[in-house]
């Protein structure tokens, strides 16, 4: 495939008009071809919707599918999670990586069993109250949960806007107020807003794709990105994110084996599973303590919380 986001660019003739994204040939392509995901079935609860964008942050879809297919037929509900211990919530979180979001959602799911009589909030500004809800996820919610016609602004749609509507590669850093007075003024009004945003994330996920986009079976009719001829990135390549060696590895492989192990542990058993560098395991240690993630039991030991 050609790398069409790193040609040279063509020098433009003329400034291209004001473009948009249709409805119906965006609507029409994510009937014909989104991918089945469970938390699309609109059976599924809000609930389960708000445990899928928790665990959507930052990690692939396919890493998500079995955790979370396990996660909410083990606890359906706030309240049934929320009763889980914080030691349970941490092991079904099990290898999706950045555990907080783990401990995140169980408070969420304590606050919306106290306060909120088990039933998911469906206003934004509500949502934004609740542990580890952000601005995304609180308009994720009332989108694709309760149907609201809100702006949802992930990095893929971000990119789509970027390339079909103002015809540039990347899109700028990101600025909630700009970004969200974009994507609403997409929005068609007659009830299909929440397709046409779920469309729009789905269309930068597995068509407008970061790297090698499939330019030849986009839905769109009109592409500004695409009618400039493809101008080239000017925005340097980001580095891959290393996680071989880090810390984040250090603190997966200590929270491995407190995860499996059915009593506190003492220090030896850490320090084999990161035998390499005494310095960065202890600094991995400590942040796993400070952030809740591991405690120290009377004797000395360690252990998930509310265990020991």
């Amino acid at each position: 495939m050609v790398d069409i986001l790193h040609r040279r660019p063509a020098a433009p003739t003329h400034q291209c008009p004001p473009m948009t994204i249709p409805a119906t040939e965006l609507c029409d392509w994510y009937g014909r071809s989104r991918r089945d995901l469970p938390w699309r079935d609109p059976a599924v609860s809000p609930w389960k919707i708000l445990v899928s964008e928790f665990m959507l942050q930052q990690t692939p879809v396919a890493r998500v599918l079995p955790v979370w297919t396990q996660w909410v037929t083990r606890w359906p509900t706030p309240s049934a999670t929320a009763a889980a211990s914080p030691a349970d919530v941490l092991r079904a979180w099990g290898k999706l990586g950045y555990p907080r979001r783990a401990t995140r959602l169980h408070a969420c799911a304590r606050v919306i069993a106290e306060d909120h009589g088990d039933e998911v909030p469906r206003a934004v500004d509500t949502l934004l109250t609740l542990p580890g809800v952000g601005a995304y996820t609180a308009r994720a919610v009332a989108c694709f949960a309760y149907g609201q016609s809100v702006p949802v602004v992930d990095t893929n749609v971000r990119r789509v806007i970027a390339r079909a509507v103002r015809g540039v590669a990347d899109a700028a850093s990101p600025a909630p107020g700009r970004d969200h007075a974009e994507v609403a003024a997409l929005l068609p009004d007659d009830g299909r807003a929440p397709v046409y945003s779920a469309a729009l994330m789905e269309l930068g996920a597995i068509v407008c794709t970061a790297r090698k986009p499939r330019c030849t079976v986009c839905p769109l009719s009109r592409c500004a990105w695409r009618e400039r001829d493809y101008p080239a990135s000017t925005t340097p390549p980001r580095p891959a994110q290393r996680y071989a060696g880090t810390d984040r590895q250090v603190r997966g492989r200590l929270l491995d084996v407190l995860r499996a192990a059915t009593s506190p542990v003492g220090q030896h058993d850490l320090d084999l599973a990161w035998p390499a560098d005494d310095e960065q395991r202890q600094r991995a240690l400590a942040s796993l303590l400070a952030d809740g993630l591991v405690r120290r039991t009377g004797d000395g030991r360690f252990a998930l919380p509310g265990e020991g």
